[in-house]
């Protein structure tokens, strides 16, 4: 039988670890929910220990292989997480407290058999109709090297498929932006001839790319050098998004995660023309990873910017003067604020990593205040050792129509852009 931790001894051993524990109830010794084991550490196996040898411990999940990067430090991950009474959570009451008052729909979307299957999906947008949806999915993967689908789609607001395109022109869909007048950008995260995602060999150069396309799909605009990272004004070093303001200017997210390159936002005018940068994650206290995950806009013009590797949404004038960073929305993986200054924040991978301060799923509140004001959880909850899950699951991206319809896209499990409706 598990043995449990009384109250003392369980802040002990928090003390002892420096680490925080999963809020799920404990799991029957010898298995969990589901039964996909397999050495990987898939819902119900046997967790497997850390690269190089380490001592087994009690959890990692996919997102382990990150925690021995000299850019990302996991608390607790060198000693592993101590088993006990998992119930033990930094959530606050606040957060505890927030309402859903949405009905979740996991069937809305409909993809055409001959277009393939649903792939991982972080980049999704609402069209300047108000309603239709745009999504560019990582094909039928995690990824579109050696696929031939188009990865770019929209629907209309039933679901119902309206067009796609985009074939064999984009390597990692990460993040996208429909602009004022229609126009459909990608922010291609990956190159096919090296990096991140392994390369091709012989392969033309594509991807780390901004790309430009019309409504129709026609290819208007391309920022960066295909296939080639780097740190100068015309290399991007994964660009994880972009959006424009209403004078055209475009903004760009560099940089993604696993890098040794610094973090920056790009600016360029609407020509593409180069006009300025400024860092990210320049405080001593920061861990320089993830900083900027994805980008949204208010009505003031501030640009609010996912800093995912440190659980805040960071607040910048478009000079780069930074105005205030936002704790309050959990580990924000996708931003996205509608006409009335509501902000939409997806987070994706809050943890037992991170004491389960946060449950993933989607925030809503207040862009001008900062209040937040509803909370969706997400079916699958937060990993614990007996649901290791994965590195990220669930909502990556959140949009809303002018409806007030929620949608969120996600990169694990794959397959699913859920419906939002508020419940009558």
């Amino acid at each position: 039988m598990k043995r449990l931790y009384t109250a003392v001894s369980v802040v002990a051993a928090l003390s002892m670890f420096g680490i925080f524990l999963s809020a799920q109830p404990p799991a029957p010794a010898g298995g969990g929910r589901g039964g996909r084991g397999g050495s990987g550490g898939g819902r119900g196996g046997q967790p497997t220990g850390i690269m190089g040898g380490a001592p087994e411990l009690p959890f990692t999940d996919a997102a382990a292989p990150r925690c021995t990067s000299p850019q990302i430090s996991c608390p607790g991950f060198n000693v592993g997480i101590p088993q006990g009474d998992y119930n033990v959570s930094l959530r606050s009451k606040e957060d505890i407290a927030l309402p859903n008052p949405y009905n979740r729909d996991e069937t809305w979307i409909k993809i055409p058999k001959e277009k393939g299957k649903l792939g991982a999906t972080s980049a999704i947008d609402i069209d300047k109709d108000g309603k239709s949806v745009w999504i560019a999915r990582r094909c039928e993967n995690n990824g579109c090297q050696g696929s031939h689908v188009d990865p770019v789609m929209k629907f209309d607001e039933h679901g119902t498929f309206v067009r796609s395109f985009g074939a064999d022109m984009i390597v990692y869909p990460h993040g996208l932006w429909v602009d004022q007048q229609g126009n459909v950008w990608v922010a291609d995260t990956q190159s096919n001839i090296g990096g991140r995602g392994g390369g091709t060999p012989g392969a033309t150069p594509n991807g780390n790319q901004v790309l430009k396309f019309s409504p129709e799909g026609k290819l208007l605009m391309t920022l960066g050098t295909p296939g080639v990272y780097g740190h100068d004004q015309t290399h991007f070093n994964q660009p994880s998004d972009v959006v424009t303001n209403p004078n055209g200017d475009i903004f760009v997210a560099d940089g993604h995660e696993l890098t040794d390159m610094p973090y920056r936002i790009m600016v360029f005018d609407k020509t593409g023309k180069y006009l300025r940068e400024w860092p990210l994650c320049t405080k001593p206290s920061e861990q320089p990873s993830d900083c900027s995950h994805s980008l949204a806009m208010d009505s003031q013009g501030r640009l609010f910017v996912a800093n995912r590797g440190n659980s805040s949404i960071d607040i910048y004038t478009q000079e780069g003067k930074l105005l205030e960073s936002w704790k309050q929305f959990g580990r924000p993986s996708g931003l996205y604020i509608d006409r009335n200054d509501v902000l939409y924040v997806a987070d994706s991978e809050s943890s037992v990593m991170g004491g389960n301060a946060f449950i993933r799923g989607a925030h809503v509140g207040d862009a001008k205040t900062g209040k937040v004001t509803a909370f969706l959880p997400d079916p699958e909850g937060n990993p614990a050792p007996w649901y290791p899950l994965r590195g990220t699951t669930g909502a990556e991206g959140v949009v809303a129509d002018a409806a007030g319809h929620i949608f969120t896209s996600q990169v694990a499990p794959f397959g699913q852009v859920a419906r939002y409706e508020l419940k009558q």
